[in-house]
């Protein structure tokens, strides 16, 4: 593409001088009275702002006139716009102005009826220039390998609307399945976690930067909303983010936010993106305006399918805003910015099928969680996982926690009642951590099983796994031993970390004791706690990572972290809906079934996947659809809540404890359980209910303080546990305890 220059300046109070100049060519230049520019300028804070509908609306009249008037501004008498339609390839427009003029919407450029932006052929690429430096000089190869992008959203809590970055993620994946695409997750959503990671990976690692979230230039200084160590909403300048990047910065940044390419003031200060590329970075991709969640991800989807094919920077952004204006008919095309220094829109990475090119080495998570039997997935993929984003953030903490720092956990626990999505989580973790290979055992684990980490681990050369398998088979050395100089710092696991995965822990893996207790079974009882203390002992960065039903004593010696799954959120559940082919809003299904279906799931994950599939059933009427779905519940139940006459075979008062905490449809805290429970024996019905899944018991995102839950699907099951007067009563007592916490000591709080 051909490149030319535009400079508009003021050259007196009344007169504004344009000179354009092409591929090193002699600049032509005229002169522009005053007027004529405050007059454009005027007209765009008409109709282009926040608060305009035209700009709302695909090919809406009013923009196509408006940028009629920006190409006659550009083209004056002497025709500018000639030279620059005249190659069929098309062109770049550096745009060097002051900040009235750099701020106007040059992206809606029209000729002749057509937008040139989006045109056919010959298309137009406005790039706002930034300086007169290029931080990438002379010629720049592609990298000879598929695109890595660094993807982290921001998703603070309380701040609406709930972003879907996980379908932006997913939307990524599948476009750039054919080439592949290295997409490394920052998942804390915070300042440190992008610091960690640039730096971790050092200058030159990755193609792309993405930021997704929320952004706002209230008060008049762009920020992006990240999150603090727990969730909280916290802001950050550009200056920030480009002091967390430590001068890494990659060929492209995309800071994929509302208004990150909006200069307030009418251009009086530079936009987030103008400032981002001042800091260092080479090319920054901005909204100028407020923009749908699902059309920037369509376009991040057609952005990186291009680049990862090879094609050109420049080519790229013109290839995904032709698919938001032709493909998706979307009013929010022209929004997208462009910001850069001199540095050449060349490619990212080459072409597929480039001679030598790397391939993508990490297999996908999901595909270590076979069935034995049909060796199907038996977790969310990459693209359908939804939600767990506290929970994840959590997780990874614990994961990734030096062995040297108090309270050290050499392990992790999945723990909560069936279809949770314990697995899935696990599988999430997996993909979050890139660093470490993954073990995976499904069910019962013995001795014999347990040697297969010789073949689920990739070893850095052959020695070590000929080490590593003598080590394993010599029976001869106790176990502990064995494990302890397999993960030193010289043995042959010494310097890959790993992730031992054990799922589904309880089938096999653990006995029930008279009181209907879990403790470990005898053959795991000889493997993890040498597992965790051989990790402990060696201080390895390896880690174990258990999913269970049921929680039980940690080996002694050894820590193991605990984190437990709830029932889907409101907005959770929304999202993963939406994944559902016959359960989403525009589902061809009957809406009363539809309805009937997720009320009957009551926000668990693996009851939704099961519905989804009972309700796409052709052969069945409404009648037996309904009838249909009330039996794959009640099968639901038995296999996750009544298995081994779980419930029934406990105390009649810790039943009823359910079912009073059940009159509440939101997580409580204990102090309200309590309440609800005045019982001698509350902490431990409490504990047990938790050990055994009955109970789901959760964090709280504000408090950091347990919470607990009775999942709607057990409702059926204990509410006949309660009359009529006793559920009121309940009803009365919960109201009255979470009223007193969540609105009077909060008065109280705040008043001091």
């Amino acid at each position: 593409m051909s490149t030319f220059d535009l400079e508009v300046f003021a050259q007196t109070s009344n007169h504004y001088e344009l000179r354009l100049s092409a591929d090193g060519q002699p600049p032509r230049t005229r002169s522009l009275d005053r007027g004529a520019v405050d007059e454009l300028i005027t007209l765009v804070r008409r109709d282009y702002s926040t608060d305009a509908t035209a700009q709302g609306l695909h090919g809406a009249t009013r923009l196509a006139e408006l940028g009629t008037r920006l190409a006659e501004f550009l083209d004056g008498d002497e025709r500018w716009l000639t030279p620059m339609l005249a190659g069929p390839a098309g062109a770049v427009l550096r745009i060097s102005a002051e900040q009235r003029l750099r701020h106007l919407p040059w992206e809606l450029l029209a000729w002749e009826g057509g937008f040139l932006t989006v045109a056919g052929r010959a298309p137009l690429l406005p790039v706002r220039a930034v300086g007169t430096h290029a931080a990438l000089t002379g010629p720049v190869a592609p990298g000879n390998r598929p695109l890595r992008v660094l993807f982290m959203a921001a998703s603070p809590e309380g701040v609406e609307p709930v972003l879907n970055f996980e379908a932006e993620e997913a939307a990524i994946l599948a476009a750039t399945r054919r080439t592949g695409t290295d997409l490394v997750v920052e998942e804390s959503g915070t300042l440190e976690g992008l610091r960690f990671l640039s730096r971790d990976y050092g200058s030159g690692h990755f193609d792309v930067l993405h930021l997704s979230g929320h952004a706002t230039t209230a008060g008049g200084q762009p920020v992006f909303l990240l999150e603090d160590e727990y969730g909280a909403p916290t802001r950050a300048t550009a200056d920030q983010l480009a002091e967390a990047m430590q001068g890494h910065w990659p060929r492209l940044v995309f800071v994929s936010g509302c208004l990150t390419a909006d200069a307030p003031e009418g251009g009086v200060f530079p936009s987030m993106s103008e400032s981002l590329v001042a800091a260092g970075a080479p090319a920054v991709l901005g909204w100028a305006l407020p923009v749908g969640d699902v059309a920037a991800t369509d376009f991040a989807a057609a952005l990186y399918q291009a680049l990862a094919d090879g094609g050109s920077l420049d080519r790229a952004i013109i290839a995904a805003r032709r698919h938001l204006f032709h493909d998706r008919k979307s009013s929010y095309w022209h929004l997208l910015r462009v910001y850069a220094d001199r540095s050449p829109l060349a490619p990212l990475v080459t072409p597929l099928h480039t001679r030598g090119r790397k391939r993508l080495q990490v297999r996908a998570a999901d595909q270590q969680f076979l069935d034995p039997q049909t060796q199907l997935s038996r977790v969310a993929s990459r693209a359908e996982f939804v939600g767990r984003r506290r929970v994840i953030q959590r997780c990874l903490r614990v994961l990734r926690q030096p062995a040297d720092t108090p309270g050290a956990a050499q392990g992790l626990l999945l723990a909560g009642m069936g279809g949770l999505g314990k697995s899935s989580l696990a599988s999430r973790l997996l993909e979050r951590m890139p660093t470490h290979q993954r073990a995976v055992w499904y069910g019962r684990v013995d001795a014999i099983k347990f040697r297969e980490l010789i073949d689920k681990v990739r070893f850095d050369d052959p020695d070590q796994r000929t080490e590593a398998a003598k080590l394993l088979d010599n029976e001869q050395l106790p176990l502990p031993i064995r494990l302890r100089y397999l993960l030193d710092v010289d043995g042959p696991l010494g310097g890959t970390p790993c992730l031992f995965v054990f799922d589904d822990f309880e089938t096999g893996n653990l006995d029930t004791r008279d009181d209907g207790s879990r403790v470990v079974a005898p053959a795991m009882a000889e493997i993890l706690p040498a597992l965790l203390a051989a990790i402990r002992d060696t201080g390895s960065p390896s880690r174990v990572v258990i999913t269970s039903r049921y929680r039980f004593p940690t080996p002694a010696g050894t820590t193991l972290a605990v984190e437990a799954l709830e029932t889907l959120t409101p907005v959770e559940q929304t999202k993963k809906i939406a994944n559902l082919t016959n359960l989403r809003p525009e589902s061809i299904i009957n809406p009363t079934i539809r309805i009937r279906a997720i009320e009957a799931a009551a926000g668990n994950p693996r009851l939704l996947d099961w519905l989804n599939r009972i309700v796409g059933d052709t052969a069945l009427d409404v009648d037996g659809l309904l009838a249909a779905i009330e039996g794959e519940t009640d099968r639901f139940r038995r296999e996750t809540v009544l298995a081994d006459n779980l419930l029934d075979s406990q105390p009649l008062e810790l039943r009823r404890m359910l079912a009073r905490i059940n009159v509440v449809e939101l997580p409580i805290p204990a102090a309200t359980v309590h309440a609800l429970h005045p019982h001698p024996d509350a902490a431990r019905h409490l504990h047990r209910a938790v050990e055994l899944g009955l109970l789901e018991e959760g964090t709280d995102p504000d408090t950091r303080e347990p919470r607990y839950f009775v999942s709607n699907v057990l409702h059926p099951l204990v509410r006949p546990l309660l009359t009529d007067d006793e559920h009121t009563q309940a009803c009365a007592d919960a109201a009255q305890s979470l009223y007193q916490l969540w609105v009077l000591d909060s008065i109280a709080a705040d008043g001091h």
